[in-house]
């Protein structure tokens, strides 16, 4: 049985200067990114961003078989000057090439250059010598070396030029260049518009009357000739034009894409080269949304002739893998070469941020960029502090604060202000208000607010639903409308035709999404609906279905963290997501966490059934 890692700093912890064995936690993935190099397959990479897509790109170059690398050359095609010629060669040669009929044709410069100065020499002295012998006047002199000179000088300015565009046109181009490269090349396409992608054919403005650049010239080879025999990686592959995606797909099928001009208004639009050769390994990557985006065709060629792969998000929190989370930690402090490595107690305290990230219980998150951006602010906190020896734990406790993300700034910003104008409020009883819990943004990246929420009932019923306001999505909306149901199974009552309810989500300038805030929402409404006062200091969270069961919901730990920052003493879960709640023990021990498991449970906790003990129990026996 493998042991586990013996450090007392990241300094004695290995670090490989292979890129596939820096890949942490990804072990699905690297195995099917050796099989791939092997065979040749392309791979579709899906996952959230910072999960190590990049990174397997960039790893694959290592694994590809070493294969004969090519210089790819342009020649002007003497029978069609709009389609240039297109010839391999071995790696390096073509620069020789090159160098040498650019030789040529300065020898031949030089050797026109001094015949003209010859005849410059003649035209000057032979009107001298007959002025010399009388035969001629000094003003005819004067006038027919002026005459002679400019004759001469006109006549070599026309030959010059007609001769130099000719050799110009003889001179090849080098359009990829691999000299002196031993690994297969690697091109990141991230982003890169259609010519740079595909290729292009510089515009020119004197395309005619002799002056222009021949179009041989003008040919620029793109990331798809450039990547011929290794890699080619585009991210977020889905943003290209899907014209652009039906050419990559091509270039794909045929192994070779001829380069030509991609504006139609510029004059390389007219010019078509031969097919140049285009034989890439193609690892596309993305996110779920992707799928919605890619070219069917393209990716149906990517899985047919090769794999998908969704990338982990999590792994287990196990020995093993804490141990591959210090591994991650060294890797960071020496890639960066600017900040100390880690003491273990610092790597422990990164490891419980990685728990905390991946938001669910006896995990360890996999989005290490994130991750990365602790472990570099706790080493520069640490040389701030002219610790440059060793980071400590106190310093990753710290970094915690510079490196929040813009999300958990806006939320801290967001309690800070509604706690000040007393919009939170989290002592006293009141009817009809309660204080939900949400998060903004997404993923690792996510932060708790305090959502507070107020319910009004008033008679009329004109309308046949429970009025929502408050810049709510459609899952918030249908979460709301679903409370009816829940009020009619326990007062057996249709509240079409006697009621209007209003909810309002209280200052919810930035919008609500989900269905985590309904049992809040059922809280509030029958409050209002009974005038039973609601605890302030009661905080929830949690799903609701029609039959009153509480659901799981993300962001669990956000949403405690933030019923602690606010001041909140007991916060409302469901029981099922009580194993995801991952935050600071000492922190956790300010707030009692309330599971249930169904509407009753919360309406018990929640509300103040002082003098309302029979309405209690018409619910207890509803439920």
């Amino acid at each position: 049985m493998k042991k586990g890692l013996n450090y007392k700093t990241t300094k004695d912890i290995k670090v490989s200067k292979k890129i596939i064995d820096q890949v942490i936690g990804q072990d699905k993935a690297v195995e099917l990114m050796r099989k791939s190099a092997e065979q040749r397959r392309h791979v579709l990479l899906i996952g959230e961003p910072g999960t190590g897509k990049s990174m397997l790109g960039i790893a694959l170059t290592e694994l590809i078989p070493k294969e004969k690398l090519v210089d790819v050359v342009s020649f002007a095609n003497p029978d069609d000057e709009n389609m240039p010629l297109v010839r391999t060669m071995p790696a390096g040669q073509s620069r020789a090439l090159v160098q040498k009929a650019r030789l040529e044709s300065m020898n031949l410069f030089k050797n026109q250059n001094i015949f003209f100065f010859i005849l410059i020499i003649i035209a000057s002295l032979f009107p001298w010598y007959l002025w010399r012998k009388g035969v001629i006047p000094d003003v005819v002199y004067a006038a027919s070396l002026i005459t002679s000179i400019l004759l001469v000088i006109g006549f070599m300015l026309a030959i010059n030029l007609g001769r130099r565009q000719s050799e110009k046109v003889k001179v090849p181009k080098t359009i990829v260049d691999n000299f002196k490269k031993q690994q297969a090349p690697f091109l990141d396409a991230t982003g890169a518009h259609a010519g740079a992608l595909l290729g292009d054919v510089l515009h020119d403005p004197f395309q005619s009357g002799g002056l222009g650049t021949p179009a041989h010239e003008r040919v620029v080879a793109g990331m798809i000739h450039k990547a011929h025999m290794g890699v080619l990686f585009i991210d977020e592959i889905s943003t290209l034009q899907p014209h652009t995606q039906q050419e990559l797909l091509t270039a794909l099928q045929e192994g070779k894409y001829p380069i030509t001009g991609q504006s139609e208004r510029s004059a390389g639009a007219m010019v078509r080269t031969e097919p140049v050769p285009c034989k890439f390994i193609m690892i596309a990557a993305g996110n779920v949304e992707t799928i919605k985006n890619l070219h069917p065709a393209l990716r149906s060629r990517i899985r047919g002739y090769g794999y998908e792969v969704y990338m982990d998000e999590t792994i287990p929190d196990t020995p093993k893998n804490r141990d591959k989370i210090a591994v991650f930690v060294a890797q960071e402090v020496t890639k960066d070469e600017k900040i100390p490595h880690f003491k273990k107690e610092a790597v422990e305290a990164v490891i419980e941020m990685a728990r905390r990230m991946a938001n669910r219980k006896g995990r360890l998150t996999l989005r290490l960029r994130e991750l990365g951006g602790l472990v570099r602010a706790a080493g520069d906190i640490a040389i701030g502090e002219d610790k440059k020896n060793l980071v400590e734990k106190e310093h990753v406790l710290k970094a915690k604060i510079p490196a929040r993300p813009l999300e958990q700034q806006i939320a801290d910003e967001y309690i800070d202000r509604k706690k000040e104008y007393e919009v939170i409020k989290v002592t006293g009883k009141q009817i009809g208000r309660v204080n939900g819990l949400a998060v903004i943004g997404g993923g690792a990246m996510s932060s708790g607010i305090i959502l507070p929420i107020e319910s009004e009932v008033t008679p009329g019923g004109k309308g046949n639903k429970i009025i929502a306001t408050g810049k709510l999505g459609e899952i918030a909306k249908e979460a709301v409308t679903n409370v009816s149901a829940i009020i009619k199974k326990f007062f057996g009552m249709d509240i079409k035709g006697k009621y209007d309810i209003y909810v309002q989500f209280l200052q919810t300038y930035e919008g609500v999404e989900g269905d985590s805030a309904s049992i809040a929402v059922a809280t509030s409404v029958i409050s209002a609906l009974k005038k039973i006062p609601i605890k302030q200091n009661i905080a929830m969270t949690g799903s609701l279905s029609v039959r009153g069961e509480v659901m799981p919901i993300g962001g669990v730990s956000s949403k405690v963290e933030a019923a602690i920052d606010t001041g909140i003493s007991s916060v409302i879960v469901p029981k099922a997501n009580v194993k995801d709640i991952v935050v600071d023990k000492k922190k956790l021990s300010k707030i009692k966490i309330i599971p249930v498991e169904t509407i009753v449970d919360v309406l018990k906790e929640s509300l103040d059934w002082s003098g309302k003990q029979q309405i209690l129990k018409q619910i207890v026996s509803a439920g």
